[in-house]
């Protein structure tokens, strides 16, 4: 073999290095391929079951949550109905009526009784009339008024009434009732002094009925301006004290100052502005109202004499009603004489 030959022939090794260089680039064998996927699955696994753990708690929490309001509420509308509305036994119509007036609130007025009308002075020759009505000969004239205790014009009529109501109750000759109401609790800044004192009166009506009459005054006379604050809870509990508390007085303060008859308060108030019992249509519409016999008075409510005229003539117009007419006797004929 020549030069030439050994120097052009193929070598082994270079062959074996080019076969080398060549499966260099080759892609990674298979086994290795299954390793990377398995452990991609692994990861997601984790991930899933990381994920499904996180819910599960969640819906956990929120059953848990939803349980305990569901507690709660049932607590609470389980307390509300066990709970008895409660409404003062004294209570008539919504309304209280006088028993009793002490001796510093009834002094006699200037205006006589409405159970009886004004006798005038006869004329010389002329007969002596009776009284068309009388307390003791007709049914007393029925007086509902209807108050709230934060009302100015509540407070002026009770004030300029206030001696002739106590001596027409004295006398028998009116009936009166007082029907506390609540239309101005949102006029005290919050604390619904209305409805608060409407309910304190309740309380009185029920443990001290004979000192309702003054307790009923005495917050007209110290009423609270309207937008004020009124009496706190103790401050009603007091006044009651102070006007006389009755055979319970711990009942009585306990009463006022829990508040234990505000919501009879605000239905009373509700059932009155939908319609007065006993009267033609009538319902609240302000405030303050005083109806006599049915009738609602329109008068001045600080005139006291517009009123005793208002009261006298639903007085008259009761008894004509009432009253029974007397037959006319008829002449016996006078026998004739024959000549």
């Amino acid at each position: 073999m020549s030069s030439d030959d050994s120097t052009n022939a193929p070598s082994t090794g270079d062959s074996a290095s080019s076969e080398v260089t060549s499966t260099g680039s080759t892609p990674a064998p298979v086994g290795r391929r299954e390793a990377v996927r398995e452990k991609a699955q692994q990861v997601h696994v984790r991930q899933s079951r990381a994920r499904l753990v996180r819910r599960a708690a969640w819906i956990s929490a929120a059953v848990v949550v939803v349980a305990a309001v569901a507690v709660v509420v049932g607590v609470t509308v389980g307390g509300a109905a066990s709970k008895p509305q409660l409404s003062p036994d004294r209570a008539d119509q919504d309304g209280f009526v006088v028993t009793s007036i002490s001796s510093a609130s009834s002094s006699t007025g200037s205006v006589g009784s409405p159970g009886a009308a004004a006798t005038p002075t006869p004329t010389e020759g002329e007969p002596t009339p009776s009284p068309t009505v009388t307390a003791s000969t007709a049914a007393p004239v029925q007086i509902h008024v209807y108050v709230d205790y934060l009302s100015p014009s509540a407070r002026e009529w009770q004030l300029a009434n206030e001696p002739q109501l106590s001596s027409w109750v004295a006398e028998g000759a009116a009936t009166l009732t007082y029907h506390p109401v609540t239309m101005l609790t949102a006029k005290s800044n919050g604390t619904k002094y209305s409805l608060r004192a409407a309910s304190a009166a309740a309380c009185v009506a029920t443990y001290a009925p004979a000192s309702f009459f003054q307790f009923n005054s005495d917050l007209l006379k110290r009423q609270p301006a309207v937008d004020s604050d009124g009496f706190s809870d103790k401050d009603l509990a007091d006044i009651a004290s102070a006007n006389g508390t009755g055979d319970e007085p711990k009942k009585l303060r306990e009463c006022i100052e829990t508040e234990m008859y505000a919501s009879w308060a605000k239905a009373a108030t509700e059932r009155a502005v939908a319609g007065i019992d006993g009267t033609d249509g009538l319902s609240l519409t302000g405030n303050a109202m005083v109806i006599v016999n049915g009738e609602a008075y329109q008068g001045e409510m600080t005139d006291p004499a517009e009123f005793s005229q208002f009261v006298l003539t639903s007085a008259s117009g009761k008894s004509a009603k009432n009253a029974t007419p007397t037959p006319t006797p008829t002449p016996t004929p006078t026998p004739s004489t024959t000549p």
